[in-house]
């Protein structure tokens, strides 16, 4: 879907329901991901698409947009990454490290099964955050400290 800022006199304006660097399909917040990490994690067909520098990832869990640019008029969607994005809706698995390729319910079971309340723990039991490589392999580019803090929260509830 591409971005029509041309109004009949020939001015540029802004789509008026286009909230500026939103999401382009549902008009979400955003949030900025650098070319790299969207260089590593498109599909080899998609990866020459991938053209400047601004490129933000839609937070929405249900929208099937991940990345986009809205000064190139791009986006990437969920069947055109590698990765599933572990909040999207319909992610499988639900990566917490992606690096690692430790899942969400192997932090939740490190918390629930072994006791673990603390990041340190949790890699310990499980491997999380041996390899950091988060800028290419983390969809938001960045540490995965927070993904696997979420899921030990999540785990401390269930106990």
């Amino acid at each position: 879907m591409k971005i029509n800022n041309e109004c009949c006199c020939g001015c540029k304006t802004e789509k008026p329901n286009q909230i500026k660097d939103n999401c382009p399909v549902c008009n979400n917040e955003g949030i900025s991901v650098s070319k790299v990490t969207v260089e590593h994690l498109v599909v080899d067909d998609y990866r020459n698409a991938v053209n400047g520098d601004q490129y933000k990832i839609c937070m929405n869990e249900d929208c099937d947009v991940v990345y986009y640019n809205l000064d190139n008029e791009i986006k990437f969607l969920k069947d055109q990454v590698r990765v599933p994005i572990w909040f999207k809706k319909d992610a499988d698995p639900k990566y917490a490290c992606y690096c690692s390729e430790v899942t969400e319910n192997q932090v939740i079971e490190a918390v629930v099964k072994h006791g673990a309340k603390s990041v340190k723990e949790v890699n310990a039991i499980t491997g999380a955050m041996k390899n950091p490589n988060c800028k290419e392999n983390n969809p938001l580019g960045v540490c995965c400290h927070k993904i696997i803090q979420e899921a030990i929260d999540k785990g401390l509830k269930m106990k």
